[in-house]
């Protein structure tokens, strides 16, 4: 009698359901409903991870071999993605004078090319062919020849002298006809502001000695002829404006270049460090007036 008796209570299908006093407790209702939503759920936070971890690495697959090989972002080369960057930047960068880039020039293969732009060092060595001895841009190897990157005259400009280089996108006049220069000729030989003077000046003589003070007399005398209804005051605010609008696309002129040696147009290209120079470096150099290409591609002022 006692083995049946507990053979029957251990049977659980024979076990006593709970009461209805058991399942209204606090308690039971609470584990009643974890265990609920721990059945209705079928993802946890780790299953989303490892499903995001997944696309991202099927994304830089098909990247890789839509691409052959040269980018597993859709060629994206963002600054956090370029590894040879940070490792530069890592290990402190490089510090180079003027002098000491020059041995960046591709001609030692166990050195890396550089270049500079405006004080900035590049390090171009995945192009070679371009960059390196031989190549269609060697002469920017070793050297920072900014003014060259905007003038286009890569014999005359190699130098990072950037004075001046704002004429280039300065507006000139449009040339007269025929008749309309003669008059403007006679009209010269009656007046001419002299910018030495301060004043106009009835007698027009070359100065042979200063050329920018000629050359400034004559322009300062040509605005007043051209200038029609304008003042002397509005003559010096159309300059103005002018000027700073000049300076504006000599600084985004540079920032595209920057642009491409930092690999932000994905070249595979990137920064290393800074060019060293002494105080008042610049000073030292002659100044430099705009090659001929640069001056030719100057844009005309349209007539008011």
């Amino acid at each position: 009698m006692a083995a049946r008796h507990r053979n029957v209570t251990s049977n659980p299908s024979n076990a006593p359901a709970p009461s209805k006093a058991d399942a209204s407790k606090p308690e039971v209702v609470k584990l009643a409903k974890a265990e609920a939503k721990e059945a209705g759920s079928g993802f946890s936070v780790i299953d989303v991870l490892r499903i995001v971890a997944g696309l991202v690495v099927l994304s830089c697959g098909m990247s890789y071999l839509s691409t052959s090989g040269e980018s597993m972002t859709w060629g994206y080369n963002g600054k956090w993605t370029r590894a040879r960057e940070w490792k530069a930047l890592w290990q402190g960068g490089v510090f180079l004078t003027d002098d000491q880039l020059r041995a960046y020039d591709g001609t030692d293969p166990k050195k890396p090319i550089y270049l500079a732009l405006n004080g900035t060092i590049y390090d171009v060595s995945a192009s070679p062919q371009t960059y390196g001895p031989g190549g269609s841009y060697h002469f920017f190897a070793g050297r920072d020849a900014a003014r060259a990157f905007l003038t286009g005259c890569f014999q005359e400009d190699l130098t990072p002298d950037l004075r001046g280089v704002e004429m280039m996108y300065m507006p000139i006049d449009a040339p007269l006809d025929g008749e309309a220069a003669q008059k403007e000729h006679a009209e010269a030989q009656k007046h001419s502001f002299d910018p030495v003077a301060g004043k106009e000046t009835n007698i027009v003589e070359p100065n042979d000695e200063n050329p920018d003070v000629e050359r400034h007399r004559k322009a300062r005398s040509h605005d007043q002829r051209r200038g029609g209804s304008l003042s002397k005051a509005q003559i010096k605010n159309r300059h103005a404006q002018e000027l700073r609008k000049a300076r504006k696309q000599v600084r985004e002129g540079l920032e595209h270049w920057h642009e491409m040696f930092r690999g932000d147009k994905g070249k595979p290209y990137y920064k290393v460090g800074e060019v060293v120079r002494e105080k008042g470096w610049l000073q030292k150099l002659p100044k430099r007036a705009l090659c001929d290409q640069a001056e030719k591609s100057r844009p005309v002022r349209k007539d008011e």
